[in-house]
């Protein structure tokens, strides 16, 4: 299956669309969001996760410093937000657990997934997000087949 793309024009519109496509998705399944930094990533996944009545689109923040954000409700699925920017090494790896994550039916949502190897049965949702000019982003997508 191709990718689809979308053109939004601001955050809130990227968000907006991340509501929607929240819709689309079904636990168990890996969310693999690349793009570069600013690219709207963490934006996106305040969407998705707050489209999934997980959390509150506020409470939704890059879990840089801290890798991981787990949802405390179980909405239709357990909800993960992983950030891999600062891993540095198989180290950083296994103290996310990430093993751990995928034991549970949920919905992992993994920036900077091209820092990860990863074998799982689990479907993938590959996404793509790139600048295109001042606040709007290309956003590309592959679901499972």
């Amino acid at each position: 299956m191709p990718p689809e793309e979308f053109l939004t024009q601001s955050s809130e519109e990227t968000t907006e669309f991340g509501r929607t496509l929240a819709a689309r998705l079904k636990a168990p399944m890996l969310v693999l969001l690349k793009g570069d930094l600013g690219a709207g990533k963490t934006t996106l996944t305040k969407g998705i996760v707050s489209g999934l009545g997980a959390a509150a689109e506020e409470d939704v923040t890059s879990p840089t410093f801290n890798l991981v954000f787990k949802t405390q409700s179980t909405p239709p699925a357990k909800v993960f937000h992983v950030d891999l920017y600062r891993l540095e090494g198989t180290h950083d790896l296994e103290s996310i657990a990430l093993e751990d994550i995928l034991s549970e039916p949920a919905i992992a949502i993994i920036e900077w997934s091209e820092r990860l190897t990863l074998r799982t049965n689990w479907p993938i949702v590959r996404i793509e997000l790139d600048h295109a000019g001042e606040d709007a982003r290309r956003i590309r997508i592959t679901y499972p087949k």
